[in-house]
């Protein structure tokens, strides 16, 4: 049995990779709203959004709107990946 992926066994990295995963056709979401939806502040998104980066499992856009700065973040085919196998060894040890 393949074990956890330590990146994204993590509380919070787990439920935003599942976020990531759950938009339709690998759409990307925008920083406000992950940070909505996840219920963390800002510097704990950012953290474990580098984190998922560093590992090649999310992609971070940033852009200007007018002034405004834009994070938008998308999940990569490998973080998907990574994503289906974790979410593989979960279920083994569930019908265990």
């Amino acid at each position: 049995m393949e074990g956890p992926d330590e990146v994204i066994h993590q509380s919070t990295r787990l439920r935003l990779v599942a976020t990531l995963r759950g938009a339709p056709d690998g759409e990307p979401i925008e920083f406000p709203r992950l940070k909505a939806i996840l219920g963390v502040t800002d510097g704990n998104l950012s953290t474990h959004l580098t984190t998922l980066e560093n590992a090649g499992y999310v992609e971070l856009d940033k852009a200007f709107v007018g002034k405004k700065p834009r994070t938008q973040v998308r999940l990569t085919a490998t973080g998907r990946r990574a994503f289906e196998r974790h979410v593989t060894y979960l279920r083994t040890i569930l019908d265990a």
